[in-house]
């Protein structure tokens, strides 16, 4: 079958706007059909470079990255050991998404499902008999881009044909890899979302709020972490860190200090123990040993009114107790950060909190922000306790406080931050705990939906919502 060769013309450079050469590989056995031109132009002005296959073997040596669109013959026999081949590779390669041929039209086309698989990249023009409409529709469907009618070519439908099948083909190309990143997305962020902390708080009569804020881009989890848990004792034991850095590895490894941690705490472990054993898991897991992470941890006293501070070179909480302004707890006797130093000690520190208290745990991205578009100075500890008092004063308590103070902190910098934010915030309210115990005295009808006595707790163990983007 001769293929109509576009007829050669000077073209000025206003007509071509693409100005990107084509290379089309046509595939079809009629020996009248030979292109002896190497290259050839257009009607349209797009420049056309012509290999000719005799058979699917000789395509398969011709067919490189260079080559744009393959022009099909649909007679073109298909070699009983390529249709083996075709049948074999079909079984133990992946799966593929294409559509299969309608029944009755797969032996039709064997070539073109051949041609297909090995040239997935690539744009597929098909030449079929003029009155075979629905054979031609059904190559189109099974994933051709095209289709042309073998007593209707002419140099301009040719080089149009191309063109088309061409941008088509890109088209269809950036389409399923928008597809494949957007799937990837949702199932990184799935993934993310199941990595983030539930707190385990069922029975305690704390309340509980936090927020969370990557620093990476389009990331739900960074170097940050913290988690919250309460022991069959009644102690609740709080912990926040940072592991130095922002990328997926980092996220990562703030995950696994995260699940040990829980691990060591409802094994019984606390304090300098505890510490000094995770410290040998971030020596294990950490991709270098210029790695470290800073960590805070709280073990809360079962009545409430009392706790143990432990410091690895993290900032120290802020306590907020009633009618006093909020400040900083000591921490001349914290310890150095995980990973320092191999040797090293954590002190456990007494702390007394009293009757009515706000505990607010919160890693350094909250306070290392500017205080103006275009300045140099930071927040630091002081601007946030400052900050918090001045929230305090407003009435503002639990996930209101959280929320002013994070979007306060955001306003202040201008911007968004970049590093990662966790804040995290305790609170004992002897009103709050008298008027649940009041509500749970009562008498009421029993139900399935009503035998759990610590539905408060229960719902506050849930994950705390994202901050940001």
């Amino acid at each position: 079958m001769p293929v109509p060769v576009p007829q050669q013309r000077d073209v000025p450079a206003a007509e071509t706007p693409h100005g990107a050469d084509l290379t089309v590989l046509v595939i079809e056995d009629d020996p009248a059909g030979s292109i002896t031109g190497p290259e050839l132009s257009a009607a349209a002005g797009t420049r056309v470079r012509i290999r000719t296959a005799r058979n699917l073997t000789e395509a398969g040596r011709l067919l490189t990255d260079d080559v744009d669109c393959i022009l099909l013959d649909l007679a073109l026999p298909v070699p009983t050991t390529t249709a083996a081949t075709t049948a074999t590779t079909a079984a133990t390669a992946a799966p593929d998404h294409r559509p299969e041929p309608a029944p009755g039209r797969a032996d039709e086309l064997a070539v073109l499902t051949h041609v297909l698989r090995i040239a997935p990249l690539h744009a597929v023009l098909v030449l079929t008999a003029q009155d075979d409409t629905e054979l031609a529709a059904e190559a189109v469907r099974v994933g051709a881009q095209d289709y042309l009618f073998r007593g209707e070519l002419d140099a301009r439908v040719l080089s149009r044909a191309i063109r088309y099948a061409v941008e088509r083909k890109r088209a269809d190309l950036a389409q399923h890899q928008l597809t494949e990143s957007g799937l990837r997305a949702q199932e990184n962020a799935r993934l993310e979302r199941g990595l983030l902390p539930t707190p385990l708080l069922d029975g305690s009569d704390l309340s509980f709020a936090a927020r969370y804020r990557p620093g990476r881009s389009r990331a739900l989890l960074g170097g940050d972490f913290y988690d919250t848990v309460r022991t069959p004792d009644g102690t609740v034991h709080a912990m926040i860190g940072d592991v130095c850095g922002h990328g997926p590895d980092e996220a990562a490894l703030g995950v696994e200090l995260r699940i040990a941690w829980r691990a060591l705490t409802l094994a019984g472990l606390c304090g300098d123990q505890l510490l000094s054993t995770l410290q040998q898991v971030l020596e294990h897991e950490r991709q270098s040993e210029e790695i470290f992470a800073t960590l805070c941890t709280v073990d809360i006293a079962p009545d409430g009114r009392r706790a143990g501070l432990c410091l690895a070179g993290h900032p120290a909480p802020l306590l907020a107790r009633h009618g006093r302004p909020a400040g900083l707890l000591p921490y001349e006797d914290g310890g150095p950060a995980l990973g320092l130093l191999p040797r090293a000690r954590w002190p456990r520190r007494q702390v007394e909190l009293g009757a009515e208290w706000s505990l607010m745990m919160y890693t350094d991205g909250l306070i290392e922000g500017r205080v103006g578009a275009g300045s140099s100075q930071r927040l630091g500890q002081d601007g946030m306790v400052a900050m918090v008092n001045s929230r305090l004063e407003q009435g503002l308590v639990g996930e209101e406080l959280l929320e002013a103070a994070v979007a306060e902190v955001r306003e202040l910098n201008g911007g968004e931050l970049t590093d990662d934010v966790a804040v995290l915030l305790l609170g004992r309210d002897p009103e709050r705990i008298r008027r649940r115990g009041r509500s749970a005295s009562r008498p009421g009808p029993v139900s399935a939906t009503s035998t759990t006595a610590a539905a408060p707790a229960a719902a506050s163990a849930q994950r705390p919502p994202l901050y940001g983007p």
